[in-house]
This record gives structure tokens, C-alpha cells and sequence, in this order.
């Protein structure tokens, strides 16, 4: 066994460290843990710089987690651990956010807004599709 592992019923890890996937759902990163297992094994999670491919790594406390989520990126040092998903206020004491100058939430890159469109206002004309088409290829 281990020595990070105690003996005990819950047959859990100790407070020093935890699986990565776990770590996320714990920390409300992600809504599952299921989730949580596909980010990390699909590479959008980095763990102190470095891309990880298993759900399985261990993280400790004061690494820094990096997640690409949603045309977003998180960076969070990892502050605590927790034995059981609690509320959105516990979640926020595993970590610290880490400021990586964009605002919090905010996208790669500033996106204008899509061409608006009266709700009911029928099938698009070519003026409202040429509209889009532009909007869109403004990378």
C-alpha cells in the first residue's frame, strides 16, 4: 500500500494528495466527474506547465492546474483538498485563482456580437445571411 493511502472503511486518499479528475469535480470546475476524467484525458488540463493524458495524476497542495474549458482558460493553484463534493462557497477554498490578465471568464479574444435579429421576425434574408457570414469570418 501506499503511503499516501490510509486504512479505513473509505479506503480513500489522505489530505496530501488527489486524482486530478476528482480534484476538478470537487472544486466545481466541471459538473461530473465523468467530465472531469475526459478533460484530463483528452489533454485540456495542465499540472504545474506540463499537458497531463490521465484522470488518474495526483495533485498536491500549491500545484498549478491549468484548464482549457469553454474558449476559456483557468489557472488555479491548487489551496486544498476535500473528501466530499460540497458547496459552491467549500469549493472555492480548495483554490486560489490564479490572475493570467484576461478578465475572469472572458474569452481568448474579444468577439463582437452576432448580428441581431427581431425573435419572429421569419426566415432570414440574404442582407441577414451576408451579415452573418461576415461577422463570422471576422477571426
Amino acid at each position: 500500500m501506499r503511503p499516501t493511502q490510509r486504512n479505513g472503511g473509505s479506503g480513500g486518499l489522505s489530505t496530501e494528495r488527489q486524482r486530478i479528475d476528482k480534484w476538478l469535480w470537487h472544486a466545481r470546475v466541471v459538473r461530473t466527474r465523468t467530465a472531469a476524467a475526459a478533460l484530463a484525458n483528452g489533454g485540456h488540463v495542465r499540472l504545474n506547465g506540463e499537458r497531463i493524458d490521465a484522470a488518474s495524476r495526483q495533485v498536491k497542495a500549491g500545484d498549478v492546474v491549468t484548464v482549457a474549458l469553454d474558449r476559456t482558460v483557468r489557472v488555479m493553484r491548487v489551496a486544498g483538498f476535500a473528501e466530499r463534493r460540497g458547496s459552491a462557497d467549500r469549493a472555492q477554498g480548495l483554490y486560489e485563482d490564479i490572475d493570467t490578465g484576461a478578465p475572469r471568464g472572458a474569452p481568448y479574444r474579444e468577439v463582437a456580437a452576432a448580428p441581431a435579429r427581431e425573435p419572429g421576425a421569419g426566415r432570414p434574408t440574404k442582407r441577414d445571411r451576408r451579415d452573418l457570414e461576415k461577422w463570422l469570418r471576422d477571426d
